[in-house]
């Protein structure tokens, strides 16, 4: 797609009502999404770009040894054609198409390690750290010094605001590194992170809409969390049990990622922890799991993250999938309530 076309999109686009150009956003992510993923599959397929499964997994994991992986690319080409196509560009949906791009590119270069060397081990701990303190660094400059934000964090309903000042840059890489590590951490049954972020994505698509009239113009996070939110679903098609591809590091970075950076431009971040609730669930098993094995030499669960416990208790990996999405569900309406009320309230 040339310049041209973009441009004559973005004139079209200022001509929509709000409704109707996020759901024309979401939409064509959701079509391209569809229609590029058959040929990724097969370019993959011939390059042998597959799949490495950890030995320590479930014994049922073996079977999916070879799937085409970093499925990521095509979620990233879905949701940023209609967004460059449609978006006004604002700073602080920028913010979010930054690090979500940032975040896919090492989340890439994770999963062509892998592939180079054949294992289940991507890039070093210190690498990611490096590259996820910089991401973190430049969403808070965009954050402060583009979008116009104060280095402060809201309690939704509570109405509390707490001054971070030069401790905010920290709050980010926190929000950062814990969103991208827990949606990482859900990746590991068929279509579960896809369709747990494609919940969060519409939460936050309903945040931005009844946000934007009284606290300026977020109509750009409302298409952004749009396209982010079709691109997944439209992922699902061939993501879903049995998967024909995988996300890979660099879908699930990349939505962790985009997940995060709207919690910043929405000053939800504290609230992110009920909205994505099945996120936090699946980071704490970890968390759990490893503090009871070294404090206790004693495993609560018997894997982790806690998707696998369930894989273990003989449930059906479609029955866990469609659970959790309902359990994310119920945690993103949790969310989008509290965050409602607070909004009520000031009006």
């Amino acid at each position: 797609m040339n310049l041209a076309v973009i441009q004559a999109a973005h004139h079209v686009a200022a001509g929509y009502p709000d409704a109707g150009r996020v759901l024309l956003a979401s939409s064509a992510a959701l079509l391209l999404s569809v229609f590029l993923a058959p040929r990724f599959i097969t370019f993959l397929r011939n390059r042998s770009f597959g799949q490495n499964i950890r030995e320590e997994g479930p014994e049922g994991h073996r079977k999916k040894a070879g799937t085409p992986t970093m499925g990521g690319i095509i979620i990233m080409v879905a949701f940023l054609v209609p967004y460059l196509c449609l978006s006004t560009r604002d700073w602080k949906s920028l913010g979010v198409f930054f690090t979500t791009l940032a975040c896919a590119v090492l989340g890439f270069a994770d999963d062509y390690t892998k592939i180079v060397k054949r294992r289940s081990l991507g890039l070093r701990g210190r690498t990611k750290l490096l590259f996820t303190v910089l991401i973190s660094v430049g969403l808070w400059w965009l954050a402060t010094q583009k979008a116009g934000l104060a280095p402060s964090v809201s309690l939704q309903p509570l109405h509390v605001h707490i001054y971070l000042g030069p401790f905010y840059l920290a709050f980010i890489y926190l929000v950062v590194a814990a969103t991208t590590s827990a949606v990482n951490l859900t990746d590991g049954l068929d279509g579960l992170a896809a369709g747990c972020v494609a919940v969060t994505m519409l939460v936050y698509v309903g945040i931005a809409f009844i946000t934007h009239p009284a606290h300026g113009n977020y109509h750009d996070l409302e298409l952004i969390a749009g396209c982010l939110m079709g691109a997944c679903i439209g992922f699902l098609w061939y993501n879903s049990f049995p998967a024909s591809i995988f996300m890979g590091d660099t879908g699930s970075l990349a939505l962790g990622g985009g997940i995060a950076a709207l919690a910043i431009m929405t000053n939800t971040a504290p609230l992110l922890i009920i909205i994505g609730g099945i996120f936090v669930i699946e980071a704490l098993s970890v968390l759990l799991q490893v503090f009871s094995f070294r404090v206790f030499h004693r495993r609560i669960f018997k894997m982790a993250p806690i998707h696998h416990h369930f894989e273990l208790e003989a449930w059906s990996e479609t029955k866990i999938i469609l659970r959790f999405w309902i359990v994310a569900g119920a945690f993103g309406a949790i969310g989008f309530t509290l965050y409602q009320l607070g909004v009520v309230h000031t009006h």
